[in-house]
């Protein structure tokens, strides 16, 4: 039994491993951290509700990122800086907004139902 147990623990600890996420190294810092701030900013709890707002105007899909990206909503010059990076770190920028935006609060996510909606 405890061979069992202790064999358990030890596949679980094996599978973790296995799925950690790798840390990736960013080739243009400065760049990066201007676009992860401006995404960071519109998730930020003050601004998250007009940021919804702003989507929900211009009809936009919340995990439509390339789209919100294009029509400003994260800021006029994020595009242009989103754009010189380089494709790992437009990964990394697209997997954090992501990760944000399912972040929300619940009460905000029901209150913008539509912008969340997979239809």
């Amino acid at each position: 039994m405890k061979d069992a147990v202790r064999n358990e623990g030890s596949q679980e600890s094996v599978l973790s491993s296995l799925y950690q996420q790798p840390v990736l190294t960013v080739s243009d810092p400065e760049t990066f951290n201007a676009v992860k701030a401006a995404v960071e900013a519109s998730f930020s709890s003050g601004r998250v509700a007009d940021f919804l707002k702003s989507l929900e105007r211009s009809k936009l899909r919340i995990r439509d990122f390339e789209t919100v990206l294009g029509k400003g909503n994260l800021g006029a010059a994020t595009q242009a800086e989103y754009n010189r990076l380089g494709n790992s770190d437009q990964g990394q920028i697209r997997e954090l907004y992501l990760a944000s935006l399912e972040q929300v609060a619940p009460e905000l996510r029901e209150k913008f139902f539509k912008l969340y909606a997979y239809y």
